[in-house]
């Protein structure tokens, strides 16, 4: 893609230059290699994975469950592979508070392609709401069994969360509804908000951090990475947000008060980050 078709809101002319040119192509490399597996993996649960647990689940509502914790432990396992090559790294601070989520619709900002990989590893019974594009890629066989997309009718995604969040699993969503621009900022949509309110749910925002996520992020070439450090995932627990304080207002002006509130978490507690984050010193190649 060139540059004249790139919203200039994701452009990357003002990276700096590469520390080390023989090191950056090893991790060019290393990434390309990794999706690949990724979605060889993905096509491999979907045909053979799947219909083994479908034919000791029974019920198509314990499939889901089932088919998605153990996607869960696919997706740790793999970010292993990432983090034992130093290309990915993951910085949480108490990931048992990530398994003891139940019940709670997940918010987070979304830098990269690799954002819902690491809340679904952290967060075992969890469900994503992704995009229906994603049906036509490798992964497709896995998301139309076990995931909701996008394009589905909203009355319908909002009954099937219900089920699942009545059952303690927890539903999966970026607000922004694509990755994060490299300059300015998406607006948050409502569906979220939409969402925690009819199923009666409480948000928990999630703030991911770390290294700039260039090579994994909207628009980026295939072949590219970091031009300084490996990547790093510094994902941290925001303060809940509770649904019952918006309960005495009508649906429309709840949304929109519940999104807000949603967004001024979320952005207030990143740009206080972007000023701590020192991330290179250890993490630089």
């Amino acid at each position: 893609m060139s540059k004249k078709q790139i919203d200039e809101r994701y452009s990357h002319d003002d990276l700096p230059k590469i520390k080390n040119p023989i090191t950056y192509a090893w991790f060019c490399i290393n990434k390309i290699g990794a999706f690949f597996f990724f979605g060889f993996g993905a096509v491999l649960l979907a045909i053979l994975v799947f219909p083994f647990i479908r034919l000791f689940t029974g019920k198509k509502k314990d499939f889901g469950i089932a088919a998605r914790a153990f996607v869960s432990g696919s997706f740790r396992a793999w970010l292993k592979t990432l983090a034992f090559t130093r290309s990915a790294v993951l910085r949480v601070e108490d990931k048992q508070a990530f398994r003891n989520m139940h019940s709670k619709i997940i918010i987070a900002n979304h830098p990269s392609i690799l954002d819902f990989v690491y809340i679904m590893s952290l967060v075992p019974n969890a469900t994503c709401i992704v995009r229906e594009g994603l049906k036509n890629t490798p992964l497709g066989g896995v998301i139309r069994q076990a995931y909701i997309t996008n394009s589905t009718d909203f009355s319908k995604v909002c009954e099937d969360c219900k089920k699942l969040t009545d059952k303690g699993c927890n539903v999966i969503i970026f607000p922004e509804g694509t990755r994060c621009p490299r300059h300015g900022q998406n607006n948050y949509k409502k569906g979220a908000a939409r969402l925690a309110l009819y199923c009666g749910c409480n948000v928990q925002p999630l703030f991911i951090g770390g290294s700039d996520k260039y090579g994994l992020g909207k628009h980026d070439p295939v072949w590219s990475y970091n031009h300084q450090e490996t990547y790093v995932y510094d994902i941290k627990i925001l303060p809940e947000i509770e649904t019952s304080e918006f309960k005495d207002l009508s649906e429309p002006i709840a949304a929109k008060r519940l999104t807000e509130k949603m967004e001024q978490t979320i952005r207030s507690y990143g740009d206080e980050y972007k000023k701590s984050y020192t991330g290179k010193t250890m993490n630089s190649y």
